[in-house]
């Protein structure tokens, strides 16, 4: 037995506009759907609907934060831009540390998927906030953990903490980044909602600085990094822009969280360090 697949062109899009889409599956609510169809002027392709689902999800366009994140480059003064070399907008912050040096930092959470499978939650929060910050041309050197969980007397609080614990030092020590600092609080406020910050600094040369975009007609686009597995899939849709469910429900959510491979971003690191200080690169970001 044999099934034809069909391609879902735009083509086959506007010929079969009434066909049933995953569109809540993929993390998107009812209106944010209609407003897709309203944009297109009919229903999407199967693969534009992937493709809102993650930009239109909290964690890429950060919808229904965004208004507060704004006062952050409102209140920017002219003492602060002496030094700025690089705000928001970037994978990271950079400053002029001065004699040729800069600095480069920022805070990611990963509280949902966390959540969901601490160990790895934790662990893969610890590489995306490295990757931000070797994508700017500069060497993660040290990590700091603000970190807040429920009551320990409360089994599944202990389990989040002893797995967040575990996946930060692990991926940390593995990738070859020193855990300097963090900071752990207990309170029945995040019971059933964990928080689960990771800040990365790195140092650079400021010749070496790069940014998230490239100019100029016949680059080389390179893909670099793990091979990809079925681990993630729907990680900013599905899960982090998600709400908490049941146990059951969270359990089935858990191959959402992507799987950490700390010994290949090493070799990601070093890779890309290597080729910037060569000058080869024009732009870099991290996809993660």
């Amino acid at each position: 037995m044999s099934i034809e697949h069909v391609p879902d062109t735009v083509d086959n899009a506007k010929a079969t506009p009434d066909v049933e889409q995953p569109w809540e599956a993929l993390g998107l609510k009812e209106d944010e759907y209609q407003e897709i169809r309203k944009l297109l002027g009919r229903r999407p392709t199967s693969g534009e609907l992937a493709m809102y689902s993650v930009m239109w999800s909290e964690h890429c366009s950060y919808k229904s934060s965004k208004i507060y994140l704004r006062q952050f480059g409102e209140k920017v003064s002219d003492e602060m831009r002496r030094d700025l070399l690089v705000g928001m907008g970037e994978n990271a912050g950079v400053i002029d540390a001065g004699d040729g040096w800069a600095v480069t930092f920022k805070v990611e959470s990963h509280n949902h998927p966390s959540y969901i499978e601490p160990f790895q939650g934790a662990a893969t929060g610890v590489g995306g906030i490295v990757r931000d910050i070797f994508t700017m041309g500069a060497r993660p050197i040290a990590l700091m953990d603000p970190l807040r969980f429920g009551p320990l007397d409360d089994p599944r609080s202990r389990w989040i903490a002893e797995g967040v614990v575990s996946g930060i030092s692990g991926y940390g020590n593995s990738v070859g980044v020193p855990t300097v600092g963090g900071e752990t609080v207990f309170d029945e406020t995040y019971q059933g909602n964990p928080l689960v910050n990771v800040l990365c600094l790195g140092i650079l040369p400021t010749e070496r600085l790069v940014l998230a975009k490239a100019t100029g007609e016949g680059n080389l686009a390179v893909l670099l990094g793990a091979t990809t597995g079925r681990d993630g899939i729907g990680g900013v849709s599905v899960l982090a822009s998600a709400g908490f469910g049941d146990e059951e429900e969270d359990a089935q959510k858990r191959p959402s969280v992507q799987v950490g491979d700390p010994f290949e971003e090493k070799r990601l690191i070093e890779a890309c360090l290597e080729l910037l200080q060569a000058g080869l690169v024009v732009g870099i970001q991290d996809l993660g």
